[in-house]
């Protein structure tokens, strides 16, 4: 059963999400130390974490960059503000998706539901120039250096390995992130795009990823 842990201060909220969630065969867990959330979720190991931004103590997105230091669990922001900015600052930090309240219930499921998907593929690891790609656990390495992807930067590498020199429109991409329910805008795109180039240059493939003004991209 997977372990989803639930980072919300609003008790109603909590105990919503956590009904939901059992209902749908998750083993749910809600945070109770505000005070010690990384020591909590060490603790507790979950396999997807839904983390609010409006949290005490610390907001979310502290929370959010202090996980990726260390740890690569999926992770789901959850808001009650509709802001762009909340949005692009949660994926460059590392979420792997992002909702506002009020949400559909079913489409948080599928979304959750998406990820584990992801997460259970196949454990296929593929070549491309000097390094390896192993998409199940969203690793790019070489023989010196490992890094984790997000789940978007890997559904976007993926996606421009598939169709290698061959010029990928933004909006191409973006529709593929959406047939994997995972919503990204222009500018959020920009960022994981930005991100991804980021890695790939400390292996020593700065590059790789090509801009076509007013097109889209290119992965030669």
């Amino acid at each position: 059963m997977k372990k989803i842990l639930i980072i919300e201060d609003d008790e109603s909220i909590c105990n919503e999400l956590q009904a939901l969630l059992k209902g749908a065969a998750y083993d749910a867990i809600i945070l109770t130390d505000f005070l010690d959330p990384l020591g909590f979720i060490e603790k507790v190991n979950p396999d997807l974490i839904l983390l609010d931004i409006n949290i005490p103590y610390m907001n979310g997105e502290m929370v959010l960059q202090k996980i990726r230091s260390t740890n690569d669990v999926p992770i789901i922001m959850v808001t009650s503000c509709n802001s762009e900015t909340d949005e692009v600052l949660s994926y460059s930090y590392g979420a792997d998706d992002y909702i506002t309240k009020p949400y559909n219930p079913h489409i948080l499921l599928l979304r959750i539901a998406a990820i584990f998907k992801r997460m259970d593929h196949s454990s296929e690891v593929i070549s491309y120039k000097n390094i390896k790609i192993n998409i199940q656990k969203g690793i790019i390495y070489n023989d010196q250096t490992s890094i984790i992807l997000t789940k978007n930067e890997m559904i976007i590498f993926s996606y421009l390995l598939n169709n290698q020199n061959r010029i990928v429109e933004r909006e191409e991409l973006m529709t593929n992130l959406w047939d994997n329910f995972e919503y990204i805008n222009d500018n959020a795109l920009t960022v994981n795009i930005s991100r991804l180039r980021s890695k790939l240059k400390e292996l020593g493939l700065a590059s790789s990823i090509e801009t076509r003004k007013g097109i889209g991209y290119i992965l030669s």
